[in-house]
């Protein structure tokens, strides 16, 4: 990682922060391998552990790069499919094995390894719309939008199995095609581990979902849609996540993603916590997933979700329970600045796309370009 990337991830500021970090197939001189890349700024030793290395911590540590506190290494000879996590030694000497914040592709459930994949073989054919999509002005325009749950939409009666990405292209999309809908939204489906929180507890904001299939799967599906003249809505979660040990929580031993203070750093109401959106690489860690999920998968709208938990200090909170502003208001001016900076930045990279919030006290210009 170039020193201007590391400057750029430091303002909080890398818009194409994807093709950086996490795991990406390379090849450099005649060795193909895989290139690994993490922040963890405080930590001891970082190391790549996986099923190609019997995931010892002491075969294949990290190299840091100091003053950004991203580690990264060069692995030759690891393919595509390969299980890998981050060993991460902390300050205090414990070890933590962590999933991938940017992988693109992880399990789900028990088992929660990051796995290797190639995000550049996939040939779209929707070109036609995304070349209309660029001069649409959706909110002059009419449009109506079929909400679902991928995961109970339907499901093969005989089998108890839920519909994959590939099946749906064919059956949700005719569906929606007979109703008359122009858009469909889909409940999260980057990947989590709790399917009764209905996807909004985001574990890998990266990766689809695998319980449905592959990236390039889904893919497809966004594809099949396009191709019928749908729209695809995706319902985003920046506003918090879970604390399962394998995921953001305390990913370097110290409070890196969240707030320190609990009055600031956890939803009391979902048992989850809240981003630290003062700090400029978190703000770039998920204004880059807006960005990549417009770029790498052609989304045409975000649903930010749980809108007002963000924009109020004493959201769902009594008094004594949160922390005034610099100006003793009960106003987020981070999280302010951090909505304002997604929708400058999506709308100028992508135009044509919409924006949306869930947000239930007519906060003033949320979602203006």
């Amino acid at each position: 990682m170039g020193e201007v990337d590391q400057h750029l991830f430091g303002e909080g500021q890398h818009w194409q922060i994807y093709e950086k970090f996490g795991a990406h197939l390379r090849t450099i001189g005649d060795a193909a391998g895989v290139y690994f890349a993490v922040w963890a700024p405080n930590a001891q030793r970082v190391s790549v552990v996986g099923d190609f290395n019997g995931w010892d911590g002491r075969v294949n540590p990290m190299r840091k790069l100091v003053g950004s506190g991203v580690w990264e290494l060069f692995l030759p000879g690891v393919r595509e499919g390969a299980h890998y996590k981050f060993e991460i030694r902390t300050q205090t000497g414990a070890l933590l094995l962590k999933s991938d914040p940017f992988a693109f592709f992880n399990q789900h459930g028990l088992s929660t390894s990051s796995l290797i994949y190639n995000l550049d073989r996939y040939q779209w054919s929707d070109a036609e719309w995304m070349e209309a999509r660029r001069r649409r002005d959706w909110p002059k325009s009419p449009i109506s939008i079929y909400e679902v749950h991928l995961g109970s939409w339907r499901r093969h009666a005989d089998e108890g199995r839920q519909f994959s990405y590939l099946e749906l292209a064919e059956a949700l999309v005719r569906y929606v095609l007979e109703m008359g809908y122009t858009h469909i939204e889909l409940l999260p489906i980057a990947e989590h581990p709790f399917e009764g929180s209905w996807g909004y507890q985001v574990t890998n904001y990266y990766a689809p979902t695998s319980r449905f299939g592959t990236p390039d799967e889904f893919r497809h599906f966004v594809d099949a849609c396009h191709r019928a003249g749908i729209g695809v809505i995706m319902d985003w979660v920046p506003a918090h996540f879970p604390k399962d040990a394998y995921a953001l929580a305390e990913f370097d031993g110290t409070d890196l993603y969240e707030h320190m203070d609990p009055r600031q750093g956890e939803h009391q109401d979902w048992g989850t916590l809240i981003f630290n959106y003062g700090r400029p690489e978190v703000r770039n860690f998920l204004i880059g997933n807006a960005l990549f999920w417009l770029d790498k998968y052609h989304i045409d709208g975000l649903r930010v979700d749980a809108v007002a938990s963000m924009l109020y200090l004493d959201y769902s909170r009594q008094p004594g329970q949160w922390i005034p502003n610099v100006y003793g208001g009960r106003e987020n001016l981070d999280a302010i600045y951090f909505l304002k900076r997604f929708n400058e930045v999506c709308y100028e990279r992508f135009p044509g796309i919409m924006t949306i919030a869930e947000e239930s006290t007519a906060w003033p210009g949320v979602t203006r370009p």
